[in-house]
């Protein structure tokens, strides 16, 4: 193979130098022809690197442009997104200033509304006096400081929130249709009893600013007013415990906290006191405050502890606001006899539930003969109350109220459970309990998601009505008695 190639490629030395002479030449040559090509304007070749030069310097031209137009944008969005913040902060301090004007104009409305009451009440020649009045209390036609620090309404007498706390006899309480807002009902049934209530029950929603008219028509009469104050819409029907938008976390959070200061500020500026029943039966699973349905799911929204940081929260902001020298905080739950799930009805359930003696002034109970009948009901006193008491005692020393009460009249038990109440005022071991408040008023609710219809009204027949006339009197009771007219 060797000596084949040495033949073919150079067989002398002169073939050799032959051939690199003219490899040389074929070189300059195609160089010659290359240069020829590229410089000629003709050159087709010449033509397409002179259409791509003309294509890319434009485009690079506008891409120069393109950028400086993005560097103004940019500059522009940046003094737009200025001038938005400011835009923005200007109108946050407005809608704060507008806020403050509005909740001014509130203030300045109840206030407003005091004094009309009160020169309605010196019109109609002076008001009735409270049986638990002390000297130490705010007198008619005086304003100034009472022994609270609060502001006193000119020709309204009421006394003071220690004389209140702790009563000299038991309050004998009815809400009725209507009542203080119109007595007509209140008086009526009133009338048939003998005697008259010193203490006036009635209901309000979170979706309402403070009716001042309801205390001072109440202190008008000499009665204590006991608000039972819902955190839902007033018109809420009691079939659902769902109202998000008053959620316990909502609460907690602050969305209501300019409602509850001019609330407080409200009340302040009556200079008159009011028991407050804030969120009642919160132990039960059929309103939108409490934290536990029957399958121990959350409500509403609510956690475990909310209600307890809720009332707190509440709390805290009436002190700020001057109005606890005003208000006696009663926190009360639901008897505990037929709480379902049975956990529900125990004394750790209702602890939690419970704010502390600091929070709180009265503990009470809401507690009514009512049917199903459960294995073991001897329509007493004792059945009804006796095991929520025992816990009530086990959390606190505080007073007892029995805030909400009432008997149905379904299968004619209701005049000898009404005897038995009485008589349970009568025994010793309850002592602590101040009295009580009637729910008379012939209602349809619902009973573990059943629709039923009762009439809890002390009047509802004629041996209930004598029932209740005998025990309110009895001296062993101790109940405030007002002649009824």
């Amino acid at each position: 193979m060797s000596t084949s190639s040495s033949r073919f490629w150079a067989r002398s030395r002169t073939n050799a130098r032959f051939t690199a002479v003219a490899a040389s030449a074929l070189v300059v040559l195609l160089g010659a022809i290359s240069w020829f090509v590229w410089s000629s304007p003709d050159s087709p070749v010449r033509k397409a690197a002179d259409t791509i030069a003309q294509a890319v310097d434009p485009l690079a031209a506008q891409n120069v442009v393109l950028k400086k137009q993005l560097t103004a944008a940019k500059g522009t969005i940046g003094s737009q997104q200025g001038r938005l913040t400011s835009a923005k902060q200007a109108a946050s301090a407005a809608a704060a200033a507008h806020a403050a004007q509005i909740a001014a104009l509130h203030q300045q409305l109840a206030a407003a509304r005091g004094q009309v009451s009160a020169l309605q009440a010196q019109q109609q020649g002076g008001t009735a006096a409270s049986p638990h009045t002390a000297s130490g209390g705010a007198t008619a036609n005086h304003v100034g400081s009472s022994g609270s620090g609060a502001r006193t309404a000119s020709a309204i007498t009421a006394p003071d929130r220690a004389t209140l706390l702790h009563p000299d006899k038991r309050y004998f309480g009815m809400y009725t249709d209507q009542a203080p807002f119109n007595w007509a009902t209140f008086d009526a049934t009133s009338k048939k009893i003998g005697v008259s209530p010193d203490l006036v029950g009635y209901f309000s929603g979170w979706d309402e600013n403070f009716r001042a008219s309801a205390v001072t028509r109440a202190w008008q009469q000499g009665r204590l007013p006991l608000m039972t104050w819902e955190s839902r819409p007033i018109s809420a029907g009691n079939n659902s415990n769902s109202a998000p938008d008053y959620s316990l976390p909502k609460i907690i959070g602050g969305g209501f906290d300019a409602y509850l200061h001019q609330y407080a500020k409200a009340i302040v500026a009556t200079g008159l006191p009011l028991a407050i029943r804030l969120d009642h039966e919160m132990n039960g699973t059929w309103y939108p405050w409490s934290e536990l349905n029957g399958s121990n799911q959350p409500i509403n929204g609510n956690s475990v502890g909310d209600y307890v940081t809720m009332w707190r929260h509440v709390h805290d902001i009436f002190q700020q606001e001057g109005a606890n020298d005003l208000v006696i905080w009663l926190w009360a739950p639901n008897i505990v006899n037929n709480l379902e799930p049975a956990t529900h009805a125990t004394q750790q359930f209702l602890a939690g539930y419970y704010p502390g003696d600091d929070y709180v002034d009265w503990v009470g109970l809401s507690g009514y003969l009512r049917p199903p009948w459960r294995a073991g009901n001897d329509f007493t006193f004792g059945y009804t109350f006796d095991r929520s008491l025992a816990q009530l005692r086990t959390l606190t020393t505080k007073p007892i109220l029995l805030a909400e009460v009432g008997a149905s009249e379904t299968d004619g038990h209701k005049p000898t459970w009404v005897k038995s109440f009485f008589d349970g005022f009568a025994d010793p071991k309850n002592a602590d309990i101040i009295g009580f408040s009637w729910f008379s008023l012939a209602i349809t609710s619902y009973v573990g998601g059943e629709r039923s219809t009762n009439d809890w009204r002390i009047d509802s027949r004629a041996d209930s009505l004598a029932a209740f006339a005998t025990g309110i009197v009895r001296p062993e009771d101790d109940f405030t008695l007002i002649p009824s007219g």
